[in-house]
């Protein structure tokens, strides 16, 4: 199994990490600078809807959304007694039959409502540091909020919070609970144990915890090790938070 399966999960493991770390960084970002606009009404009460996103354990989050979207839930109750669908949609690809792209797309969208507000409050800290100076210089220069967005705002946050988004996409690389939790790996494909949304270290469970075959899960263990180790090491050594450590530009 580990021939046939072995570059089908590894592809949807970067596919994922790369999906949940674009989508929660700048998701996070653009969430910030609405909350943080000058003349936004209410800000106390946006963040304080945010922050209860983190303030419930994910594990109970991602649980009760597998409960709303199931088979049986409440959301597909809804759209079957309003007649839009006659049957239950499989989102998480719990059952076989189940389409294995919509579930890769429902757990990429989940997943941006838990971690997103995570990088709200990182982005909001670091937006109020950005020197007022630059952005009226700026103005002075007939600079639009868009451009003052790509060249001033952007290139600063990503200065600072180049480590955090290498971390962040190796997190993602081994995010177990984000797949265990909501699709348990599915949809399942016959007379193979790794399923559709299987990332490498859920297969790695299912091998070893299920099957024991722990021979199998230590070659797994040790190629998610390296891949991991030689994209953080390449990154941050070829990033401007490592090259130019002392100075911003």
């Amino acid at each position: 199994e580990i021939h046939n399966r072995f570059l089908p999960v590894l592809g949807w493991t970067f596919i994922w990490a790369i999906f949940a770390t674009v989508t929660c960084y700048f998701g996070g970002i653009i969430l910030a600078l609405l909350i943080n606009k000058k003349g936004l009404k209410g800000k106390k009460l946006f963040r304080t809807i945010f922050i209860l996103t983190i303030a419930v354990p994910q594990f109970i989050s991602l649980l009760a959304v597998r409960n709303l979207l199931g088979e049986y839930g409440p959301f597909n109750s809804l759209l079957m007694n309003l007649g839009w669908i006659s049957s239950p949609i499989g989102f998480l690809g719990l059952h076989p039959s189940d389409s294995e792209v919509l579930a890769k797309i429902m757990v990429i969208v989940i997943n941006m409502w838990v971690v997103i507000p995570y990088t709200m409050l990182m982005t909001s800290g670091i937006l109020m540091n950005i020197p007022s100076d630059l952005y009226e210089a700026a103005r002075v220069d007939g600079a639009s909020t868009v451009k003052m967005f790509f060249k001033i705002t952007l290139p600063y946050v990503i200065f600072v919070t180049t480590p955090y988004l290498i971390s962040s996409f190796i997190g993602n690389i081994n995010s177990f609970n984000s797949i265990f939790l909501l699709t348990g790996g599915g949809p399942t494909y016959p007379g193979y144990q790794a399923g559709g949304t299987d990332l490498l270290v859920t297969w790695l469970y299912k091998v070893t915890i299920d099957q024991g075959s722990y021979n199998t899960g230590a070659v797994i263990g040790i190629l998610t090790f390296l891949i991991t180790a030689t994209i953080t090491l390449i990154t941050y050594r070829r990033s401007k938070a490592y090259n130019e450590e002392d100075t911003f530009q």
